[in-house]
């Protein structure tokens, strides 16, 4: 069986379709998708619409969230003043542009997704399995990413969030964490598009790793359609300048 995820598109919709077509050629059963639709890139509409003429599976991400319930933008430490106010620029677009009915698929969104394979249980989160909003890098401590895994009940996690990619192999190949990167606003230096393809070999496998195999696709896309519209929307010119390298 062939499985296909990808997670934080934010609004980017040339990503999305790239992405896409690369999923269709890759064969996959089946689409799953860890959220954040929204802000960054001004086609969040169309990208929602296109996840839902798809009926594709889908987490709320923390963007999704705060647009669907109309929470209120937290700084972020890590963001300097210019991010800080692009960030808060780019929610507010959001939240002025989006439909009702959009806004209400928002708020249907579930926080988690779980598959099972024979005895083998791979969770579908946004950020950890506790929170949207909590960052999970390759280099999280090995024994808290086991303790998580463990409290919930899952021998693959596969998250997004982080923008960064990577398939780690932990407790002696028992355990497995998998972040898909970013479809529409990669942090990685080639800035590509990402997903993840997983592919289940064997579900009665005797171990983890005969079970599934993970490979991390990366896809080009139309980079400059993508910045002309944010340069000509008003999302700020920053989310512009990130994806085409000239700020890191």
């Amino acid at each position: 069986m062939k499985i296909a995820v990808i997670s934080d598109v934010h609004g980017n919709l040339p990503a999305l379709e790239a992405v896409l077509e690369d999923i269709s050629r890759y064969g996959a059963d089946q689409l799953y998708c860890l959220g954040d639709l929204t802000d960054a890139a001004p086609w969040h509409n169309e990208v929602i619409a296109r996840v839902r003429s798809l009926r594709i599976p889908t987490i709320m991400g923390n963007h999704d969230e705060r647009i669907a319930f109309d929470l209120p933008v937290k700084p972020l430490a890590k963001h300097g003043p210019e991010e800080r106010a692009a960030r808060l620029t780019a929610i507010e677009f959001t939240r002025n542009t989006i439909t009702a009915d959009n806004k209400q698929f928002l708020r249907t969104l579930p926080s988690l997704l779980r598959l099972h394979f024979g005895r083998y249980r791979i969770l579908l989160a946004h950020g950890t399995p506790d929170s949207n909003e909590t960052y999970l890098y390759a280099d999280h401590p090995e024994a808290a990413l086991q303790e998580m895994m463990d409290n919930a009940g899952a021998d693959i996690l596969i998250t997004g969030h982080t923008h960064l990619s990577y398939v780690r192999t932990i407790s002696n190949g028992l355990k497995t964490a998998i972040n898909t990167g970013s479809a529409g606003r990669s942090k990685e230096p080639d800035r590509l598009a990402s997903y993840l393809r997983l592919e289940i070999c064997n579900s009665n496998a005797p171990t983890l790793a005969e079970m599934f195999r993970a490979t991390i696709q990366k896809v080009e896309y139309d980079m400059e359609l993508t910045l002309t519209g944010i340069r000509n929307s008003p999302v700020p010119d920053f989310y512009a300048d990130f994806l085409s390298g000239v700020l890191t």
